[in-house]
């Protein structure tokens, strides 16, 4: 069965893995003439080769305050995707990493964003907010498996419901989160569990669909996260430097990502960010 990644950018790199250049080696890694970025090519609607993907206009934002070129780096998301690209020294930065993975040094956090529920606009189950409602009892749901509303859908007794996908793919020749919200648009399955920032921009491009975030759960792994940019260790004054950035023109970044249609919320998850 084909199954997607709904973490794409956050949860692939997790799975990387290499010594680290020592501090001093690293230091001398980073371009000071471009902004060299690594990257899925086909990771829509975060990152994509054409240059389309929510996370190509804040690279684009930064080149531009920086007054450098911005270079890529494309490799698919996947095992040795940090190993490969940023440890190697061939890019400076990945755009969109979870908050507190030790593979990467992260910046300060630039959105918060969670898991939701995607519905059609007309389905029964288009008021739901949380795993746990007993409407989903007897519906087909599409999951990834081994993110954390996997775990909770489990928990809530819907283990026979969940239809699974996998966490990696290769999306230059697949397409899975759109198979999947193709699902819910067919009613072929009820309801699908995806990340928030691939499922926001593709649900405001289809009238049929909604997109709900995850903020009322009351049990298991959290729905949301922080998401920052990593470096490699040890380069303190280049991080120093992004969070600058980031701290500067945070209001640029939130009017890039709300055009895009991804869910912002405020720092706790708790609702969505003013």
């Amino acid at each position: 069965m084909r199954r997607p990644a709904p973490l794409a950018g956050i949860l692939a790199a997790f799975l990387a893995c290499a010594a680290l250049p020592a501090p001093a080696q690293v230091a001398d890694l980073r371009s000071t003439t471009e902004f060299r970025v690594c990257a899925d090519p086909a990771a829509v609607p975060m990152s994509a080769e054409d240059g389309s993907g929510f996370e190509n206009r804040i690279a684009q934002l930064f080149g531009e305050k920086l007054g450098v070129p911005v270079v890529y780096t494309w490799f698919p998301q996947g095992s040795g995707f940090i190993r490969k690209t940023l440890r190697a020294g061939l890019c400076d930065v990945v755009i969109g990493y979870a908050q507190g993975d030790e593979l990467v040094q992260n910046t300060n956090h630039y959105y918060t964003s969670a898991y939701g529920i995607v519905t059609r606009k007309d389905s029964p189950l288009a008021s739901v907010e949380t795993l746990e409602d007993p409407a989903l009892k007897g519906h087909p749901i599409g999951v990834v498996a081994g993110t954390p509303p996997a775990t909770n859908l489990a928990r809530a007794g819907l283990a026979k419901d969940m239809r699974g996908w996998d966490l990696f793919v290769d999306r230059r020749v697949e397409n899975p989160i759109g198979d999947m919200l193709a699902q819910v648009k067919s009613s072929e399955l009820a309801a699908a569990v995806v990340w928030g920032p691939l499922a926001g921009p593709l649900v405001k491009a289809d009238p049929d669909l909604q997109f709900t975030p995850l903020l009322k759960e009351t049990s298991g792994p959290r729905m949301f996260f922080r998401i920052t940019m990593g470096v490699r260790l040890g380069e303190d004054e280049w991080k120093r430097q992004l969070n600058s950035l980031i701290r500067r023109h945070q209001d640029e970044i939130d009017a890039i990502l709300r055009d895009a249609g991804v869910p912002i919320l405020d720092d706790y998850g708790k609702g969505l960010k003013p």
